[in-house]
């Protein structure tokens, strides 16, 4: 099974802003530097991330997001779940196939999928993010850098 790239980059925004340091406020253009991703493409996650409650986000001059939660209570699983548009790996529906009918290939494909998501419901973002000194260096952002200072009330 693959994953788009916006479930990718939704998990990608959930680790980087679960190795900031002080529950620090970071911007869509911090990501996207970091990450050299297009920063249009971010806000439509970031916006679906914050629907969802994964993130706190804070609008205004010295706004950003944070997580909303501890990374220990944000299954992968839901969050695949909740950015994967299907997760179907073999969609019989929209194929023209003369054997659909007496076809076993989707009731294995069904199984594969879901042992796919049993094992990724097993981790949470805490997992991800055993070396976070680590990230943050690969990142460019040893523990002594800071991004910039945010102000810390939220509306």
């Amino acid at each position: 099974m693959q994953l788009t790239r916006q479930t990718d980059y939704a998990i990608r925004v959930m680790m980087f802003l679960g190795i900031q340091q002080d529950s620090r406020l970071v911007t869509i253009s911090d990501i996207a530097y970091h990450f050299d991703i297009s920063r249009n493409h971010l806000m439509k996650i970031v916006h679906k991330l914050g629907q969802k409650e994964y993130i706190q986000t804070v609008r205004g001059k010295y706004g950003g997001m944070r997580l909303e939660r501890e990374a220990a209570s944000v299954r992968l699983g839901d969050l695949v779940r909740d950015f994967e548009t299907t997760l179907d790996v073999v969609d019989c529906k929209k194929l023209t196939c003369p054997i659909t009918g007496s076809c076993d290939l989707k009731p294995i494909m069904q199984k594969a999928q879901e042992a796919f998501l049993a094992v990724i419901d097993e981790y949470t973002l805490k997992d991800l993010l055993n070396n976070p000194a680590d990230l943050r260096s690969l990142l460019g952002l040893d523990d002594t850098e800071e991004l910039p200072l945010q102000v810390m009330a939220v509306s």
